[in-house]
């Protein structure tokens, strides 16, 4: 497995790609695997309604890992990069499900009503904010950091799994990034393979 990851990670900077280091893809590689099915679950919104993987079979996937305080979500949120993003691909039929794990009392948590307040302020565009404060889903997925992102295919295979772009510095807006979960999704519903599925997560 080691050997096929380093093959993977001198593929994509042959390319000129910045990836994740062997390790960093060694741990991703403790979950889903780029082309298997997802592990399913269910969450309530912030509205009280329950949201399943097997619900959406046949459609189009985003899963974002979501801390409105993290600098690196602020990032993107700030200058509406990613409600654009939310926007524009659940108008082609993507279910984008941003996922809060934190707990109680630790940053990013909010009741209900205040999660639902602060997603109108922010603009958000996403399908469903689900609330994940016992971390399980997190765990499952082996999310590690706000934005993590991933993209599952309509047969409920993981595509993508990483950062959202490749300007990891939160000193600097978005701008001339290559986002690599448009691109993903861009490709896949071009019914082409998706030329950068793993990278590392930054947040």
């Amino acid at each position: 497995m080691r050997r096929s990851i380093v093959a993977l990670t001198l593929a994509l900077v042959a390319l000129g790609v910045t990836v994740a280091a062997p390790t960093d893809l060694i741990a991703q590689d403790q979950g889903t695997q780029i082309g298997e099915a997802v592990p399913d679950f269910t969450l309530p919104d912030t509205y009280g309604k329950d949201h399943s993987i097997a619900d959406y079979r046949g459609e189009y996937v985003v899963l974002e890992w979501l801390n409105y305080k993290c600098p690196s979500v602020v990032k993107h949120y700030k200058v509406g990069n990613m409600q654009m993003l939310q926007e524009k691909y659940t108008e082609k039929g993507v279910k984008w499900l941003a996922v809060v794990s934190s707990a109680p009392g630790k940053q990013g948590y909010y009741e209900p009503a205040e999660m639902n307040e602060l997603s109108a302020e922010e603009g958000s565009h996403a399908t469903a904010v689900l609330l994940d404060p016992s971390g399980e889903v997190g765990r499952l997925y082996h999310a590690q950091v706000t934005p993590h992102m991933m993209v599952i295919g309509p047969d409920g295979k993981l595509i993508y799994n990483g950062a959202i772009d490749d300007k990891p510095s939160t000193r600097e807006g978005p701008e001339g990034a290559h986002n690599y979960v448009a691109a993903a999704l861009d490709e896949s519903m071009a019914g082409k393979e998706v030329t950068v599925p793993l990278t590392r997560p930054y947040g």
